[in-house]
């Protein structure tokens, strides 16, 4: 089942907290690859020195401050494309950055995706990447699912870019600091599942 409008209306920490076990699919060419959500990060309003809101409104950071329950994707160092859930109600910015899934849905076209990535950075290909490593890292996770700036603004109650329902168990969920950056360090607003492989960064 799709997630609901109403889903991403709430404050950024519960919307956080519910994504875990959750399952992000991205349609694209009629592919389909989908994976578990096993790791988050919550980005607070303008207060929150670590998120892209904390300057004010912008042309950059505008999806923020819009409709709850789209995607606000942007391009991290000039490399990779993160994903973020946008949250909150319409003119309060706020955001879940998607850190890890645990891949459920096309599996083999992932581990193409991430082939042709590394190549084209000129890196070594290791062969035989494991599942869990598919998807690990938000980098990653974008590479292997297919998500570029086109799902900037997707509507997620749509048919591209959407999260399901899948009452799958989520079992404990431990929260931690905030990694990959340099100011906002102090808030534990990282939300995993408790061991799992795919996880980029257990808090301790």
């Amino acid at each position: 089942m799709k997630l609901s409008r109403a889903f991403y209306d709430r404050p950024t920490l519960d919307v956080a907290a519910d994504l875990i076990g959750k399952v992000l699919v991205h349609s694209r060419r009629g592919v389909i690859t989908s994976g578990a959500i096993v790791e988050v990060e919550a980005y607070v309003g303008e207060s929150d020195p670590a998120c892209h809101a904390a300057p004010g409104p912008t042309p950059r950071n505008a999806p923020l401050y819009g409709p709850p329950g789209h995607a606000y994707v942007y391009l991290n160092y000039g490399i990779h494309c993160l994903v973020n859930i946008v949250t909150e109600a319409d003119g309060w910015p706020g955001a879940v950055l998607i850190r890890a899934l645990d891949p459920l849905d096309g599996i083999d076209i992932m581990r193409r995706r991430r082939a042709q990535s590394a190549k084209g950075r000129r890196t070594r290909v290791r062969r035989g990447i494991a599942d869990h490593d598919l998807c690990r890292g938000p980098g990653n996770l974008t590479m292997a699912m297919g998500i570029t700036l086109r799902q900037n603004r997707a509507d997620l109650l749509g048919d591209t870019l959407f999260i399901e329902d899948r009452r799958r168990p989520v079992g404990d969920i431990v929260w931690g600091p905030r990694i990959g950056i340099n100011v906002g360090v102090e808030s534990p607003w990282r939300a995993c599942a408790k061991g799992h492989p795919a996880v980029s960064g257990n808090p301790k």
